[in-house]
């Protein structure tokens, strides 16, 4: 697999996954494509008690790739992406993403899509597709869900970027760490203590439970906002004046 380094430990209960793509991370389809069959492997995986996600090097992911957001490759993109919450509603794992660095737009709907997230001081968190004239689908659902509707509306909307602190005290992240190092042996040892004791089969119905009207709202509400970003969005000059400036690195010129 060339994007990304998959681990197992404790005795085969937790799968660690490594996006690392040399870079920043970003989840373009190659990367999506071998999640994907990743995900698909562990169906049978009836030991599996956890999968983490997170960055190699500094950053977790820079996001989707932008390139792929263009208005031929979206459609493509978008349902090889919510593929990816498709399978992990339906493996009911529990999941946890450990951050550093940036963590933006598709990399942040994917560290929200798992039940725990921990962080260390230099996680930067953001949904910038606003910025861009687009608008995340996941996002859109997963946010309020997590932070309620106030917070989220003003990430979505503003497509700023805080940090780990605001995260935590916002209720986006359950723990906060002084760096990657820490980050990585706090994980270690809240992982020992909460997850291993327990039953692989209990934990999944657990997450089955806690998930009951998170899934249902993400089953109901995403298709039809990639539909509404495919076939409304992606028809307007301002989405994809956002995406070719950002592209052509100069300043959008907005129609309205």
């Amino acid at each position: 697999m060339a994007k990304i380094n998959i681990e197992t430990l404790y005795n085969e209960t937790v799968a660690r996954i490594i996006l690392d793509d040399g870079k920043g991370n970003v989840l373009d389809h190659l990367m999506m494509e071998e999640l994907q069959t990743l995900l698909t492997s562990f169906k049978n995986q009836h030991k599996l008690k956890l999968i983490t996600f997170e960055g190699a090097g500094k950053h977790y992911s820079f996001g989707a790739s932008v390139e792929e957001h263009q208005k031929d490759s979206a459609g493509a993109m978008l349902r090889g992406f919510h593929n990816l919450f498709y399978s992990l509603r339906d493996l009911a794992i529990p999941t946890l993403s450990k951050i550093s660095g940036q963590c933006l737009g598709g990399g942040m709907e994917l560290a929200i899509m798992c039940n725990f997230l921990f962080a260390d001081k230099t996680a930067k968190l953001g949904q910038p597709e606003i910025i861009l004239g687009v608008f995340p689908p996941p996002a859109s659902i997963i946010l309020p869900e997590k932070i309620g509707l106030a917070r989220a509306e003003e990430l979505l909307l503003t497509g700023r970027t805080i940090n780990a602190e605001e995260g935590k005290t916002i209720g986006l992240l359950n723990e906060v760490f002084d760096d990657k190092d820490a980050l990585e042996k706090g994980t270690q040892e809240w992982i020992e203590k909460n997850i291993i004791p327990k039953s692989a089969s209990s934990l999944r119905f657990g997450v089955r439970a806690s998930r009951m009207k998170f899934n249902h709202i993400l089953t109901s509400f995403l298709p039809q906002l990639e539909s509404l970003y495919v076939n409304q969005l992606m028809e307007t000059k301002d989405a994809n004046e956002g995406i070719n400036s950002f592209l052509e690195k100069r300043k959008p010129v907005w129609e309205n």
